[in-house]
């Protein structure tokens, strides 16, 4: 494959289209089990969320319309995750034609207790048999066992890019994590193609909800562009807080993302 380096922005940006529908396929292939396990790495703020929430969502709209309580059994998990908090939340979505998100749970990663356990889950063995082998209060309180078969499916999404990662301890595990189940990366790593990204996802309607000008719209873009280093955060929310900013100021909107945007 071309790297970002000599690759044209088309040639870029139909690459990352690409990987994106791929990650809605592969969020229903999770969704009808025929895959167990996946993890989604790219950079923060493009998209990776939206596109497994929207998959799952609209399973869960279907589980409406069927009457089958089963078909909306996910969730999706945020933020912080210790190695028990790991263990009671699988066993919580333990059964087959469950999901579980773990969007940004990156503490998973850079625990050996987590990482074994995450291991165990994303298991491609026939069974996935969990083990919690200490003495834990949480565990009886909550009436979960020290051990559990599960039965359902998992997907890490992850800023953390597992190709370029130098420990060599914690190289060995995401080694292990990534040959148990699918990995999928998204290829949104360097600026360039962040940005391309946002004005892909701009161009698909990300804007149309504000009824703005085609040049306005072409405005907003274009200071997201012009001052990535300066942003307090390069993402697809740092284009919508800006177009918010254009339709209530639209005198001054830039001077104002200047001060609410910028670092």
């Amino acid at each position: 494959m071309a790297t970002a380096t000599n690759e044209t922005d088309q040639e870029i940006m139909t690459r990352l289209r690409e990987r994106f529908e791929i990650l809605e396929d592969m969020t229903r292939a999770v969704k009808g089990g025929t895959v167990r396990a996946m993890i989604v790495s790219g950079a923060a703020g493009v998209g990776k969320s939206h596109g497994v929430e929207k998959v799952l969502h609209n399973h869960t709209l279907l589980s409406i319309i069927a009457q089958d309580k089963s078909l909306e059994r996910y969730e999706v998990v945020k933020g912080a995750m210790t190695a028990l908090g790991l263990y009671a939340k699988l066993h919580e979505y333990r059964h087959k034609e469950h999901i579980l998100v773990f969007d940004d749970c990156d503490s998973v990663f850079s625990d050996e207790l987590s990482l074994n356990i995450a291991k165990a889950a994303l298991d491609s063995n026939e069974k996935r048999v969990l083990h919690w082998n200490a003495d834990s209060n949480m565990l009886k309180e909550k009436g979960i066992p020290n051990s559990f078969e599960f039965c359902g499916g998992v997907i890490f999404i992850t800023n953390v890019d597992f190709n370029h990662v130098r420990s060599k301890k914690l190289r060995s595990h995401l080694d292990a994590l990534s040959s148990r189940c699918h990995y999928l990366d998204l290829t949104v790593h360097t600026v360039r193609e962040q940005l391309l990204r946002i004005k892909q996802v701009v161009d698909d309607g990300l804007l149309d909800k504000y009824k703005m000008p085609q040049e306005l719209k072409d405005e907003v873009v274009k200071f997201v562009c012009d001052n990535p280093s300066k942003l307090r955060e390069l993402s697809l929310r740092t284009v919508v807080k800006a177009a918010e900013l254009a339709i209530s100021f639209p005198d001054k909107w830039e001077r104002m993302a200047r001060v609410t945007l910028m670092k």
